[in-house]
């Protein structure tokens, strides 16, 4: 679980889970880049971080979309922080969309951020890693793609991509000391509040049945420091040293993987 000096980077830093990512890196003593699309509110949450944590974080502008931008953001990190040991990757988007009503555009959309962005962010990591002597990459699959989702078919599916890469990767990747998993949080994020909060009494009800009553770890999603900050150490750690090529539930129960 030791992170001492470890040089990880985080996508996705400027809320939820990649924020809590990059404090629990900071607070277990890495050197973390946080990388996001969203500038301001990035540098802040790195600001923060660094200012009360033991390591050292900085920012980099990122679409992990882009090709360019992901080697040109990686480059500037390895720069920095004179290599790379681990990458987390949190970012992505989620859009409400039905099998009969999802449109060309939407899928390519949530395709472009979620499945390409995985593979341009796990190619560039590899490279990096490979220098290094191998070390860590951490993905973020869903739940949703390990069960009907009849109101995310372009979330769900995108998802589905990113566990079947995960497993392909970490077969690839594996000789040079590079392993490769994904979690699958149930996590309780500003984003997740806001749309519950927008949502019909109705709508809560369907989401509460749907997603929380099956949690046995209080019938609720967990907290992004709390919960899932350590277990995105010990993945990042070589405590995990031997663990790859696995879909990880942090989810109090709400689903299973076999």
């Amino acid at each position: 679980m030791e992170l001492q000096n470890k040089r990880i980077i985080v996508t996705g830093c400027a809320s939820g889970m990649g924020a809590a990512t990059v404090r629990s890196y900071v607070n277990a003593g890495a050197q973390v880049v946080g990388m996001d699309i969203v500038d301001d509110a990035g540098r802040k949450v790195c600001a923060d971080a660094a200012a009360n944590g033991s390591g050292d974080v900085t920012y980099v502008s990122i679409d992990i979309a882009d090709s360019d931008s992901v080697t040109e953001a990686f480059a500037q990190a390895s720069e920095h922080l004179g290599g790379l040991d681990a990458l987390a990757h949190p970012a992505a988007i989620h859009a409400s969309s039905t099998p009969d009503d999802v449109t060309v555009a939407a899928w390519d959309h949530m395709f472009a951020v979620n499945v390409r962005g995985t593979m341009l962010t796990n190619q560039a990591a590899y490279e990096l890693l490979k220098v290094s002597g191998g070390g860590a990459i951490i993905n973020f699959g869903s739940m949703s793609a390990q069960r009907p989702e009849p109101t995310a078919a372009a979330y769900s599916a995108a998802k589905g991509a990113i566990h079947s890469w995960t497993r392909t990767a970490s077969g690839a990747w594996g000789a040079d000391g590079v392993r490769v998993n994904a979690v699958l949080p149930a996590i309780k994020t500003p984003m997740f509040q806001t749309a519950w909060d927008q949502s019909t009494e109705e709508q809560q009800t369907e989401k509460y049945w749907r997603n929380m009553q099956g949690i046995a770890m209080g019938q609720d999603y967990g907290d992004p420091d709390r919960d899932l900050g350590p277990v995105m150490v010990f993945l990042a750690s070589d405590g995990s040293r031997f663990i790859t090529g696995q879909l990880i539930p942090v989810d109090g129960g709400q689903g299973h993987v076999r």
